[in-house]
């Protein structure tokens, strides 16, 4: 029993003697994380962000991505009437094809002949918007009848 309490002695006893004394002269080594190193390091984050950015962006801008045209069919326009709404112009051989896709299912609005490629615009300007309102309102009456 005696035995124990000297040990439990020795052992609650300071050891302030055998402590290793730091020479006066000591410098600690230099931090590894420096306000400069983390400067750089969100300054290139940054610029990668930013290339990738403008990289997607030239892409959609100047439509750089392949199409998906395959055979005698091909997207002529397209735009967006909603959120998950488009009217889709598609040619086919000699004939378009104006589309109304929504999410789900797709709507033939009108067909037209293909417009010779000098004169599409006059083709589209003589399609007037009152034709395509009655084109888009017959078609919505006849999907609501289903």
């Amino acid at each position: 029993m005696f035995t124990r309490y000297l040990i439990l002695l020795t052992l609650a006893v300071p050891l302030q003697v055998s402590a290793e004394k730091l020479p006066s002269n000591y410098v600690p080594p230099p931090s590894v994380i420096t306000t400069e190193g983390m400067v750089q390091m969100v300054i290139g984050l940054l610029l990668v962000l930013a290339t990738i950015g403008l990289v997607a962006w030239l892409l959609k801008r100047f439509a750089i991505l392949p199409s998906t045209t395959s055979g005698m069919m091909k997207v002529v326009a397209t735009i967006g009437v909603g959120q998950r709404e488009r009217v889709v112009i598609v040619e086919i051989g000699e004939i378009w094809l104006v589309l109304g896709v929504a999410q789900g299912h797709v709507n033939t609005l009108h067909s037209m002949e293909k417009a010779p490629t000098n004169k599409a615009e006059d083709t589209l300007k003589n399609f007037t918007a009152e034709k395509f309102s009655e084109q888009l309102n017959q078609s919505l009456n006849k999907n609501n009848e289903k």
